[in-house]
């Protein structure tokens, strides 16, 4: 693995034990599949992760630090966030061009594996929106960047975290988890 695989997926790592630890400290109430299974938070949130720069998950890393380091809970304040039991956190007009390129991308992947990907953009919106509430703005800003390249090179990067998923749990592709879908 070159230095650059291995910094970012250590970055990585070190994004998902501080977030599993926040999640793991959030209370709700009805019981959560992935507080009992921390493997299946872990897996999701390193897709989640796996196609943003270095330079994005480093400030991301900054603000959980900062956030733990003043008693905040970034995902307690997400998950009120989806459930409208807190205000806006924040109103930066980038979530919103976040969101609608992240809602694209999976309407596309919506339409090209219906079996797998049957309406998940409406429920995309509030969950990315509100997590996105949550990072600083120069993290914002990089997510953006992030977002904006891979459009104009073309690319589908919920496509790419869920082939890395897939992958990861042995299937080849998309496809192919389309087509067992199907049997």
């Amino acid at each position: 693995m070159t230095n650059k695989k291995s910094e970012h997926k250590e970055l990585v790592n070190n994004i998902i034990e501080i977030e599993l630890d926040m999640f793991q400290r959030v209370r709700t109430a009805e019981p959560s599949l992935c507080k009992d299974q921390p493997e299946t938070f872990k897996a999701m949130r390193g897709m989640t992760h796996s196609v943003l720069s270095t330079e994005t998950l480093e400030s991301y890393l900054d603000d959980l630090q900062k956030a733990k380091a003043k008693g905040r809970n970034l995902l307690t304040e997400k998950y009120a966030r989806m459930d409208n039991r807190i205000p806006p956190l924040k109103t930066n007009p980038i979530i919103d061009n976040i969101v609608k390129l992240e809602s694209c991308w999976m309407r596309e992947l919506s339409e090209k594996y219906p079996l797998i990907f049957k309406g998940e953009s409406g429920s995309l919106q509030v969950y990315l929106s509100s997590e996105l509430e949550t990072y600083s703005d120069e993290t914002l800003m990089l997510y953006f960047e992030d977002v904006s390249k891979a459009q104009r090179e073309g690319r589908n990067l919920a496509e790419e975290r869920y082939t890395k998923l897939f992958q990861q749990i042995g299937y080849s592709s998309i496809a192919e988890v389309e087509e067992k879908a199907k049997k």
